[in-house]
């Protein structure tokens, strides 16, 4: 297929976005003037669906689950595209990068492009101290725990190939969606790239929607419920050490006692030791059952996957 005649889906997730997404839908106009902008309203009480649906080739869509990811999830659904831009409807990212970010998911055959705030103006721009901190964080983790080098885990600027978007399934419902679907990529090894984006704060009279502590503790279990999905046998296995670890620590005086007076005198101690013990290995049996099945899960979805690009072959 002629790469020109490739479809491009810009998908902007919104809610009560009125003094943002007409200049948001008008630059993504003008840089990427061959693609189809969607709009999704989750439930706004302001006139951002009045504002969307009056610019032309605009397609404005209603969301009534409300959450970022429950709107993400209607958009992977219901969107056939090529390439997708997701961009948030707040315009604190600028539209001039989508150009390139298109050219590596339809040229270079990347799944994933990543709009890195965090190694351009994010710190500076950005006046809430502990979303900096979280977004350190949520990095740091989520490099240790999947041996990654992603320089920006939760920004809301990216670009899909179809491969990705029809194979990765959307779980969450609010805003650690995009924690979600990193994890997602680097667990069943998609071709992911990040380029530098400049970031800007909201415009006077935008209003963020995110709390820092309620998010925030969202994606902290996000990571733990994916770690237990993606890598059981290190989640049930280092709950098994605590275990083991206080097996031992109960179990080490009652042995030490019974060498200086040949005498258990400690059974409720002991028992409570083995009891630990056996949590402890049952944990480690759970989780290296876990691990075969996660990993045969993963050849299916190799499989699935390669079934999916020859179909799409065949179509274009």
């Amino acid at each position: 297929m002629d790469e020109n005649k490739k479809k491009i889906a810009v998908l902007v997730p919104c809610y009560n976005e009125e003094k943002t997404i007409g200049k948001v839908i008008e630059d993504f106009k003008k840089v990427l003037p061959e693609g189809t902008i969607y709009v999704y309203d989750n439930n706004s009480t302001d006139k951002t669906s009045e504002i969307a649906s009056s610019y032309e080739s605009v397609v404005v869509k209603k969301e009534p689950r409300q959450g970022k990811g429950n709107v993400v999830r209607s958009m992977f659904r219901q969107i056939e595209a090529d390439c997708y831009i997701m961009i948030d409807g707040d315009d604190t990212y600028p539209a001039e990068y989508a150009p390139e970010m298109v050219r590596l998911i339809l040229e270079e055959d990347f799944d994933m492009v990543i709009g890195d705030r965090l190694s351009s103006t994010y710190f500076t721009e950005n006046k809430r101290p502990f979303h900096n901190f979280g977004n350190v964080l949520v990095r740091w983790l989520i490099n240790k725990l999947f041996k990654s080098d992603v320089k920006d885990i939760m920004t809301g600027y990216r670009a899909f190939s179809y491969d990705f978007v029809k194979m990765t399934p959307i779980m969450s419902d609010g805003f650690e969606i995009e924690t979600e679907m990193t994890i997602n990529a680097l667990d069943k090894r998609f071709n992911l790239v990040e380029i530098p984006v400049n970031y800007r704060d909201r415009p006077e009279g935008s209003v963020s929607k995110l709390n820092t502590f309620r998010d925030g503790f969202k994606v902290i279990k996000t990571i733990f419920r994916m770690l237990r999905d993606y890598k059981p046998f290190f989640f049930f296995g280092i709950i098994g050490l605590i275990f083991i670890l206080l097996a031992v620590g109960f179990f080490t005086p009652v042995l030490i006692d019974f060498f200086k007076t040949g005498l258990v005198a400690k059974f409720p101690t002991i028992i409570v030791s083995v009891g630990c013990a056996s949590i402890g290995v049952i944990c480690w049996a759970i989780g290296l059952i876990l691990e075969v099945i996660v990993k045969k899960h993963k050849q299916d979805f190799i499989i699935n996957l390669n079934l999916l690009s020859n179909k799409k072959n065949d179509r274009e």
